[in-house]
């Protein structure tokens, strides 16, 4: 929780540590023993030595949330390490590294604990002051060594002899007057204040312990005082020079007034406070100067009044944890112990000096700053001071510190006054007879959330608030809460279910859970922590819809739940909190149904037509659910689903909707808030059963709902998927409660009015229109679509098809796919039916042919795969289907239709986008698996069952190309599947993915290294490999990364077998299919695919080889120099690994000319080397055709 003091703070989340890294002892000490005894012979080597420090941070880095756990260990650490450092024979750089070490250790348990360790003897005194003379106070390097000597010497120093006796003979032989050692240390000091890096905070600590000195102090404070304030005044926070050496004075300031004794301080303090006023810190952007002087401030403050305990502040009898426990919350101790009642008496009379309402002023100015930080040592301040106050005075703090609670200050006040009330709390400063006034300005800090812009601020309130909270039950006896308890708890268990940020949801139960703990008197507390623990409360929905329910069953938080929701979050500025606020309200109705219909139904019915939009949105969907669980909860009962509504109210659900069409509030930007909400209120209404039927207000939503799917192109980009959903989901409940008559039919008027302009709807020039008429189709009930089946299917079937003009209507096609399949479960299985009624014999081909070349969808434009969203919703609706046919007429499926899809689908499995590959997958091992009863036809079940066994059906990962292409490469040793899973591969393996382009090639050259002797299988695996090719010349999706892959395949030596054999059918087929697909094409990724497939081609023998050169020597002299020097740059690396294609006479003269020649050069030039490497090789030259003037002829074509 933000704000606890580590001593009695830390011990809040030990849980959340314990589950993550809980470690329990130092168990690298032997390790790290050898690292630092190796460093003598690591240092000299920048590698090794930067490796060392590596290890080192990464070994301490682990310890950064248990330091404790270094404690036995640091002695011998900082000793092995300064005995390094002492050492005069250490090189410089071994030095530095060992005080880097050191550091290293000191962040990670902080310097405080280290410092005691330091050795602090007479003799390391001069040693010290030898090595920070040494140092350069500019070099960036090697910071951590002057920090740590500024420290080491912070603790000498403490010595407690007169440094005058250190000095001796202050003149030396040679006549020069050495500077005393009192002098020589402040003058460090001063020099460290200044600079800009960390060796700045050593020397205020060094300053805070030297100046305090018997010693010092008499010739020195307050010529150093005088100093630091001199560079305060001439310093500007407006510049970066300014800024660092304000920093380093404030600081110093800051620790001699922490440690300095208060009778030594006080004669300076009133000049340190007018130079600190005058600074104006407050108006400086630098955070860490603020808080510095908020620092200095609360110090001086603590300087000006005698140190002493408040008789008068209040102290729990009994702190035991234990105690409370034992009394298991029946009887509640009555004892308070109260302040002396002669307390004038026992205090001791002083004067407070008027500085202090000075101090107090900034530091609650402080209270209301922009940074967290600097609020925070303000509240410190305000506590720390308090505490040292009469009694009255201090009540004047803290009426002062209420006023920060008023609704005109901002976050930042009221975070900054929750943290100083926490403060106060908990240093018992906090009297009983104020506790009334601050419990109404917890609870509304409880709640705070101002709305900024798009989003709101507030969470640091409400945390904090948590925070005063979890003080509170520290601070205060059990009978000084009692008459607070009930709304203290109420508001903390809403907090800890209802709030929108995950950290005040675990800082509110954490709150409770002290509560329950320390006080014992909150009701059902234990059962409440329970379902409300740290962990239960970080899922925002499981808080709002499982634990509110279980909290709400206790009656004592019933009621104020229900407000609270209805209160603030059915109008929060987040539309989810909203939505959930609504969820919420519909769970909690079973707990209060006549609060619920007699109080927050009429006071949301004004409130769903009002003029605030957010409001308005959520109370309609609030009461569309509340509606909802009413009429269900009457239903329960056997009672009227009117039974908890009187006429007002039903008057009020019907008026929603005309108020909202008469007022125009479904336009503009509004209007995606409130058609979907009307949809919902329209939805649950129609589910209630509601007694419309037959009222105007049904033609009125009908409008709603066909307008609304109409205006979707209007719709922003992220709402309209929810638009049109909710408007689908009202359609069919509407259609199935209010247009059924008596005898399950719909009107035929209204049937054919509705399918017939549905349908004409999927041809509209606008996808999203048709998108939703798609969807809405799909919903409609049984009654309305019979006798209209077939004129839906064709419908939808058109909106299926890629044409032209709706080339990119993506979200069309896949819309319509969903909704073939679900007409089909609407309207049923019967083999020798009626087409226009069920899905039967007559239709159920075309219906296949539909679903099935939706799989064929790849369309791409600038959002990218666009048709992968077809081909999953193809995959999807072939998943429903199948199975709907499986279970009530399977004779319906023939072995054709279920070998396509099986083969369809094991080609999507092999591609190379994982999320469509998992879907495929997924619906590939369903149908498969399926048992009830089993899909027929599935071709090589028996194999695929072995490949696939049912056992790892769900935790077979297919969006992991490592798990998903060793598997589905087996599929290419069953003859059916083996063209589909090929075509699929060949995208995979030819591929830009890296990790798919991995896994997919080393899965197949695997599956090829198994065939490589069996003659028949290669044979079988290059006829089907040139058929791909073949159906796929020109289509780039395919043959650009079959290219690719035949380019690797012919690298690794797939196809060796073939090699000896002259002219083989397979390369030669091969080589006219490339020179094919390359025949005048630009595309560059092509055509250096096909350089690779020529080159790989050279290793078959016979004629094949003088074309595949003379192909070669083609690319040598293309247009684009970048395909001449990449086909070079190949053709050199083939003549280098295939020594046998060129004569050995003449092989050097080729490579020079390969290797020298600019192919990037004028054609020309270019051309007459080639001709050169032509007649080398014995290749007949390429010849230019004459131009010639004919249009259709294109010039420059070579001819052999």
């Amino acid at each position: 929780m933000d704000g606890a003091e580590p001593e009695e703070g830390s011990n809040q989340e030990v849980d959340v540590t314990t589950t993550r890294s809980m470690l329990e002892s130092f168990t690298e000490s032997q390790e790290v023993r050898e690292l630092i005894g190796n460093l003598r012979g690591a240092f000299g080597d920048l590698v090794t030595r930067e490796m060392a420090t590596e290890k080192f941070i990464g070994i301490m880095d682990k310890y950064q949330e248990q330091p404790h756990l270094l404690d036995r260990h640091l002695e011998w650490m900082m000793n092995s390490l300064l005995d390094i450092a002492r050492d005069k024979g250490s090189p410089p750089l071994l030095v530095h590294l060992a005080f880097k070490f050191l550091y290293i250790i000191t962040k990670v348990r902080g310097y405080k604990r280290f410092l005691p360790l330091f050795p602090h003897e007479v003799p390391d005194l001069q040693p010290v002051l030898d090595m920070l003379g040494e140092q350069n106070p500019k070099d960036s390097e090697t910071w951590e060594t002057r920090y740590m000597l500024l420290l080491w010497l912070s603790m000498i120093c403490l010595i407690p002899f007169d440094l005058a006796r250190f000095d001796g003979n202050l003149i030396s032989e040679e006549g020069q007057t050495r500077m005393p050692t009192m002098d020589h240390i402040l003058q460090i000091a001063k020099c460290y204040l200044v600079v800009s890096d960390k060796a700045r905070d050593a020397a205020a600590v060094l300053v805070s312990k030297f100046i305090v000195r018997l010693d010092v102090k008499q010739k020195r404070m307050a010529d150093f005082l005088d100093w630091t304030l001199a560079m305060l005044s001439k310093s500007s926070f407006q510049t970066m020079e300014g800024t660092v050496v304000m920093n380093g004075m404030l600081q110093a300031l800051a620790q001699l007034f922490k440690h300095g004794k208060r009778e030594d301080c006080l004669p300076y303090a009133a000049t340190v406070l007018e130079c600190l006023d005058n600074c104006k810190l407050s108006e400086s952007n630098q955070m860490v100067l603020r808080k510095l002087g908020m620092k200095l401030v609360q110090r001086l403050g603590l300087t000006f009044v005698k140190p002493k305990v408040a008789k008068w502040r209040y102290q729990r009898g009994c702190r035991s944890l234990a105690a409370n426990l034992q009394a298991q919350g029946s009887v509640v101790q009555n004892q308070v112990i109260t302040a002396a009642a002669n307390e004038d008496d026992d205090e001791e009379e002083y004067d407070i000096p008027g500085e202090i309402e000075n101090v107090v002023e900034q530091l609650l100015v402080g209270l209301k700053d922009k940074d967290t930080i600097v609020r925070w040592s303000a509240a410190k301040g305000i506590g720390r001071i308090t505490g040292r106050l009469p009694k009255e005075l201090a009540d004047d703090v803290i009426g002062s510190l209420l006023d920060c609670f008023s609704f005109q200050e901002t976050d930042n006040a009221w975070h900054g006054g929750c943290l100083a009330l926490a403060e106060l709390g908990r240093r018992g400063l906090l009297l009983p007879s104020r506790i009334s006034d601050v419990v109404p300005v917890i609870l509304k800090a409880l709640t705070y959330d101002e709305k900024r812009g798009a989003c709101s601020v507030g969470s640091n309130v409400r945390d904090a608030a948590c925070y005063v909270c979890w003080a509170f039950a520290r601070a205060y006896d059990p009978a000084e809460l009692i008459p607070f308890i009930h709304q203290i708890s109420s508001a903390l268990v809403i907090a800890a279910v209802f709030d929108r940020d995950v950290n005040c949801r675990r800082a509110a139960s954490a709150a409770f859970q002290e509560n329950v703990g320390r006080q014992g008197t909150f009701p059902h507390g234990i059962d409440i922590l329970t379902a409300a623990d740290y962990f239960a409360v970080g899922n925002r929905v499981n808080c709002y819809l499982t634990i509110s329910m279980y909290i709400a069953g206790f009656p004592e938080y019933t009621q104020p739940m229900i407000d609270h929701l209805v209160n603030m979050k059915i109008n929060h500025w987040d539309c989810i909190i909203r939505e959930l606020s609504t969820k919420a309200l519909h769970n909690l109705t079973q707990q209060a149904p006549e609060y619920m219909a007699d109080v927050v139904l009429p006071r949301l019915l004004p409130l769903s037509v009002g003029t605030d939009l957010h409001t308005r949105h959520g109370a309609i969907l609030a009461c569309a659910e509340i509606t909802h669980a009413l009429c269900k909860l009457a239903e329960e009962n056997n009672r009227s689903v009117t039974h908890y509504f009187n006429e007002k109210s039903l008057e009020g659900l019907q008026q929603i909707h005309q108020e909202l069409s008469r007022r125009q509030l479904y336009r503009g930007l509004g209007g995606e808030l409130m058609r979907p909400a009307v949809c919902t209120l329209i939805e649950k209404l129609s589910l209630s059963k509601m007694p419309f039927r037959g009222d105007p207000i049904i033609g009125g939503w009908q409008w709603l709902i066909n307008d609304t799917l109409r205006s979707l192109p209007l719709v922003s980009s992220a709402a309209r998927q929810h638009v049109k959903e909710s408007a689908v989901s009202a359609l069919a409940a509407l259609c199935n409660e209010y247009y059924i008559n008596e005898e399950g039919e719909a009107d035929p008027a209204l049937q054919d009015e509705l399918v017939t302009q549905y349908v004409s709807e999927l041809q509209n020039t606008e996808e999203m229109i048709r998108c939703g008429f798609s969807r809405a189709l799909g919903a409609l009930p049984r009654f309305l679509l019979k006798g209209r089946l077939q004129q839906v299917l064709e419908g939808l079937k058109k909106a299926t098809l890629i044409t032209p003009a709706d080339v990119s209507f993506a979200e069309a096609r896949r819309d319509a796919l969903i909704a073939i399949a679900k007409v089909c479960q609407t309207m049923g299985v019967k083999g020798d039916g009626s087409q226009e009624e069920y899905v039967c014999k007559d239709n159920v081909n075309q219906i296949y042919a539909t679903l099935l070349s939706g799989l064929t969808d790849y369309t791409t434009d600038s959002r990218g795969d666009v048709g992968g969203w077809a081909r999953e919703a193809a995959m999807t609706s072939l998943m429903e289907v199948t199975l709907l046919l499986v279970q009530n007429e399977v004779e319906l499926l023939d072995a054709n239709i279920c070998k396509q899809i099986m083969c369809w689908l094991a080609q999507q499995s092999a591609e190379k986008i994982d999320k469509f590959r998992a879907h495929a997958g997924y619906v590939f091992l369903t149908l498969l698996h399926f048992d009830r009863p089993p899909v027929p036809h599935v071709p090589h079940r028996q194999e695929l069952e072995r490949i696939f066994p049912r056992s790892e059906k769900e935790t077979l990962n297919w969006n992991a190309p490592s798990e998903a292409f060793p598997r589905i490469t087996q599929l290419l040793g069953l003859p059916a599947y083996q063209y589909y899973v090929l075509l699929g591969l060949s995208v995979s393996v030819g591929g830009l993915t890296e990790t798919t382009l991995r896994y997919s090639a080393q899965s197949l050259f695997g599956y090829m290294k198994v065939i490589q002797n069996d003659p028949s299988a290669m044979e079988s695996f290059c006829e089907t490999l040139l058929k791909v090719f073949e159906d796929n010349l020109y289509n780039d999706r395919v043959s650009v990364p079959l290219l690719t892959m035949l380019d690797q395949m012919l690298a690794n030596g797939c196809f060796d077998l073939f090699t000896t054999q002259e002219n083989h059918p397979f390369a030669v087929r091969l080589f006219a299919l490339c020179k094919e697909e390359i025949r005048r094409s630009k595309a560059i990724r092509k055509l250096r695919s096909s350089i690779g497939v020529f080159c790989g081609l050279i290793q078959f023998q016979g004629d094949l080889r003088e074309k595949v050169l003379f192909q070669l020597f083609l690319l040598l002299c293309h247009s684009f120099p970048v395909i001449r020097k990449t086909t070079a740059s190949q053709v050199y690396e083939m003549l280098i690994t295939y020594s046998d294609v060129v004569d050995p006479a003449t092989v050097e003269e080729v490579l020079t000319i390969l290797s020298d020649t600019d192919w990037e050069a004028e054609l020309p030039v270019v051309r007459e080397k080639r001709n050169c490497l032509c007649d080398l090789m014995n290749v007949p030259k390429p010849q230019l055709v004459p131009k010639v003037k004919y249009r259709n002829v294109p010039e420059g074509l070579f001819k052999k």
